[in-house]
């Protein structure tokens, strides 16, 4: 029985491992590969890169619906990694941006399934086992901060192509791992229309949803922008890859210790210094720094981004009724993940096409500033007893 706890563990464990590693390969640089060697504008970037989060909204719940109805999860997600690793090879086969722009909605829909399907398998797991979910979740955040890492510095090898072969390469080896993690998974189905009408008679709930928006959309999208950043500054690809390490490897600390923080100095209190670190980031990007300089300042995202989501998280958790609290994730990731990200990317992209990347993050910086007023105003919400505790949790 021991041993297979131990094999369990360790298969959720590399599994985080190698699928963030496999995005993180990839992702980060995409966009700079289509600039460099498709030759698309900033526009037509933005509009490619902004396509995975709107897919994500709709493509989430129907993974949802399909893992319910063949309770079998681990099937769902060993074929998802299969076919997005082809379709993802297939991007560098293609030069036409019509083309592309159709293989990235199917690449995206099928990648929409990754995360929340494995989440699902690794929550249950956790519950029944009393584990923290930080402690296998934190394995992503430095796969994916490695892999930019050691994908900058092949590409400056060998050509930005070779991020094509790791992804794919990485997440059909993520296949092996998925055989040994558990078979039992929580439903990913929620009734939004159950929760909806609900959760929008709260205002307060609805200020925190444009908090979110503000806030998650500028930090999903620097996912994409930030290779381009790093080469404005004077960059090199490997450059870039080193950038990611100390930004993405920074958040898994902090991750790791969040709860303990939150406890100590309050929900709000660390929403608001993890909004403001964002805004102040982003805003003195516009002023052109010297590379040396972003890259110290890269380390700052573990502030931010670590302790943001668990604190966000914990507002969700305290603060929602019990009965519709899975709907209020649902819409909580909806509108952050997706409708904050792909806005910020789509229009980061017409700022950078018509002015410049350091104009983007000017946009990045106001928006986020404004989501530090939405969480201000939801502090004062709070002070003024406008938002009740939960007690069903």
């Amino acid at each position: 029985m021991n041993k297979t706890f131990d094999q369990t563990s360790f298969s959720l464990k590399g599994f985080y491992l190698l699928c963030f590693f496999g995005l993180g390969s990839l992702f980060p640089l995409l966009g700079v590969y289509f600039k460099e060697e498709v030759g698309l504008s900033g526009t037509e970037i933005g509009t490619l890169m902004s396509i995975s989060p709107v897919v994500m909204i709709f493509a989430q719940p129907l993974w949802g619906l399909i893992t319910d109805f063949t309770r079998r999860p681990r099937s769902v997600l060993g074929l998802s990694l299969l076919v997005t690793a082809v379709l993802g090879y297939s991007i560098l086969l293609l030069n036409s941006y019509i083309w592309l722009l159709f293989l990235l909605i199917l690449f995206s829909f099928m990648q929409s399934a990754m995360i929340p399907v494995s989440d699902s398998i690794l929550l249950n797991y956790v519950q029944k086992e009393n584990k923290q979910y930080g402690n296998y979740r934190l394995f992503g955040a430095i796969g994916f901060a490695i892999a930019v890492y050691i994908a900058g510095r092949l590409a400056e090898i060998y050509g930005i192509q070779v991020i094509f072969y790791m992804f794919s390469a990485v997440l059909i080896l993520c296949v092996l791992f998925v055989f040994n993690m558990p078979k039992e998974n929580q439903s990913l189905k929620t009734d939004l229309r159950k929760g909806v009408d609900k959760l929008i008679k709260m205002p307060s709930f609805m200020v925190f949803l444009a908090a979110t928006f503000l806030v998650f959309g500028p930090i999903f999208a620097n996912n994409f922008y930030f290779g381009f950043y790093i080469q404005e500054t004077g960059g090199t690809l490997a450059g870039v890859g080193l950038a990611f390490l100390l930004a993405a490897g920074s958040e898994a600390p902090f991750m790791k210790f969040a709860g303990i923080t939150i406890k100590k100095w309050g929900m709000m209190p660390i929403m608001m210094f993890a909004a403001t670190v964002s805004a102040v980031r982003w805003t003195f990007y516009f002023f052109e720094p010297s590379f040396s300089i972003v890259l110290a300042t890269t380390i700052v995202q573990g502030f931010s981004v670590g302790l943001f989501i668990p604190a966000a998280m914990e507002y969700v958790r305290i603060y929602t009724p019990s009965e519709v609290r899975a709907t209020a994730v649902s819409l909580y990731t909806a509108v952050g993940n997706g409708l904050g990200s792909w806005f910020c990317t789509f229009v980061g992209g017409a700022i950078f096409d018509k002015y410049s990347i350091f104009y983007t993050y000017l946009f990045f910086g106001v928006l986020t500033f404004a989501g530090l007023l939405m969480v201000f105003i939801l502090s004062r919400m709070e002070e003024k007893g406008l938002i009740l505790v939960q007690r069903s949790i």
